[in-house]
């Protein structure tokens, strides 16, 4: 059984924090925001004190500022899809350009095979034509795959035989009669 929800701006009802270790905030800011904030600065600090240690005057700006621009910028709402925040359009993206998707079939009745999906070259299209000449883009070469065009698909066209009538009200009226007689008849 599928279920389907509707969600607009309208119903996004979304709690606030007001004050933080008694500083107050003023109007409030989204607490989904700054739990996505909490979480970025801690994988994004974690990995950095992990690979280069404690940040000097020079390299705090480099620990701090990009997971505080993501957040800002990510938890904007969308131009392009209203329902969604800035940072899950990119994720989605990000996603389609790194592994790919599957392609739904008959409303997700069958699965995809491997050979209907499309290959990353094709996903990239013009974007990767720049990267290539770049250094290092013979690796980025390799991983895009082969030059191929993307996969036909899984058949021919459906090709349909139907024939339209098409019925004026002249005919409408002598079909109606004649369901009229018939229910007559069958009364007497």
């Amino acid at each position: 059984m599928r279920v389907g929800h509707t969600y607009t701006r309208h119903f996004a009802l979304e709690t606030r924090q007001h004050e933080l270790m008694g500083v107050d905030l003023g109007e409030g800011t989204p607490r989904r925001a700054l739990v996505l904030g909490l979480v970025l600065y801690l994988v994004w600090t974690g990995s950095l004190l992990l690979l280069f240690g404690l940040p000097g005057r020079t390299t705090f700006t480099v620990y701090f500022l990009p997971p505080l621009i993501t957040v800002v910028y990510g938890t904007q709402w969308s131009r392009k899809v209203d329902r969604r925040w800035n940072i899950t359009y990119w994720a989605i993206g990000a996603r389609y350009l790194i592994l790919g998707h599957r392609p739904i079939i008959c409303g997700g009745r069958r699965a995809a095979t491997r050979s209907e999906w499309i290959n990353r070259r094709a996903r990239w299209g013009g974007k990767a034509e720049g990267l290539l000449h770049a250094p290092g883009g013979g690796a980025l070469e390799r991983w895009l795959g082969p030059d191929e065009e993307a996969p036909a698909g899984a058949g021919g066209p459906v090709r349909l035989a139907a024939r339209p009538r098409l019925y004026g009200p002249d005919a409408v009226v002598k079909a109606h009669g004649r369901k009229a007689l018939k229910r007559q008849e069958g009364k007497t």
